[in-house]
């Protein structure tokens, strides 16, 4: 910002003053920024924007507590957003946001609704801080707290658009913007190695999220088509490096398909992988994608994988389900809207 506005003839030191309005305060427009002079705003108009994309669709579960929001950018591009919030439970101290790094996805997961649209393109920073800026309005308008947490969990992968979402931690981070701890950020992937070597030398406080869903090459391979470039031992590896150059505990995200991979010897498998590693396990009952054919397992199967996963010492816990009744999974949304259209 200070190069752009010096290029426009302006001071130095408007860059920190527009950095605030866009990043510390989400103004939508450049004439909102009150302590700038108006000849500056046209200046600014000519040759930058803000962007703030259109709510195109919007969907509130039964509890209030989870919020999803479709986003159409200018170029006719939609990305999902997913507001979690805990005001009720945790005295209002905590709002998380799932974040969309790219338009459709690449990987091909056989249980994602966001590849079976494909791959559109990566978003940029300014397109996944607008997704924080539309959850952080809705919280503004409903007297909730703040968002606090940010999980770049939403449609795409994380790692395949790196630089925009290093960025954006960093923009997210900078006290003269929305000030979220790095420690209060997850970024997920499926497993791809040569950028969680990349992340975990950058050796920032943040968690690490690594999609597992399989703890053997065949189950996964037929799960994840990633992993037959980066198999498990590569992934393995790469989450070893990620705990000891950071010092923080990766998590494995582990969604369990009925009769695929919710079996005592699945877990046993993931136990044996996992024990002894600075690891903590997501167990998530599959949010049902009608197109996979993927069924959730039933309770009494979640805890037999659980027990199973307790006896190696591993650390885990069935994650929290949210939005489940307005298909809060990644890319469901958006889908459903598609098929109205047609």
């Amino acid at each position: 910002m200070e190069n752009l506005v010096r290029a426009l003839g302006m001071p130095a030191f408007r860059a920190k003053q527009i950095f605030h309005w866009v990043q510390g305060k989400g103004v939508a427009l450049i004439r909102d920024m009150t302590n700038i002079p108006k000849n500056t705003w046209d200046i600014l108009e000519q040759h930058t924007f803000i962007c703030r994309p259109r709510v195109v669709a919007q969907s509130q579960s039964r509890m209030g507590d989870t919020i999803k929001f479709l986003l159409a950018y200018e170029d006719g591009v939609t990305v999902e957003t997913v507001l979690m919030t805990y005001d009720r439970e945790y005295s209002r101290d905590r709002n998380t946001v799932c974040v969309s790094t790219q338009a459709g996805c690449g990987m091909g997961c056989v249980f994602c609704a966001t590849g079976i649209s494909g791959m559109e393109r990566n978003l940029t920073a300014g397109e996944i801080m607008a997704q924080v800026w539309a959850a952080q309005n809705y919280c503004a308008q409903n007297r909730f707290s703040k968002v606090t947490n940010i999980v770049f969990m939403g449609m795409g992968e994380p790692l395949a658009n790196l630089p925009a979402v290093l960025k954006s931690i960093h923009l997210l981070n900078d006290p003269e913007g929305l000030n979220v701890g790095m420690r209060r950020m997850t970024v997920s992937t499926c497993g791809l190695v040569p950028q969680m070597y990349r992340l975990a030398d950058c050796q920032l406080p943040i968690t690490l999220a690594v999609s597992l869903h399989g703890a053997d090459n065949a189950l996964r391979s037929r799960l994840m088509p990633v992993n037959r470039q980066y198999p498990v031992e590569e992934v393995m590896k790469a989450a070893d490096y990620y705990a000891e150059k950071t010092g923080r505990r990766v998590t494995f995200e582990y969604a369990l398909f009925q009769g695929v991979n919710d079996g005592v010897q699945e877990a046993e498998q993931l136990g044996r992988l996992l024990q002894g590693r600075l690891a903590h396990v997501n167990i998530i009952p599959s949010n049902p994608v009608p197109e996979s054919g993927m069924r959730r397992p039933d309770p009494v199967q979640v805890e037999r994988f659980m027990g199973k996963l307790a006896s190696f010492g591993v650390t885990a816990v069935v994650r929290e389900e949210k939005g489940v009744d307005i298909d809060a999974a990644c890319g469901q949304l958006r889908r459903r809207v598609e098929k109205q259209e047609k």
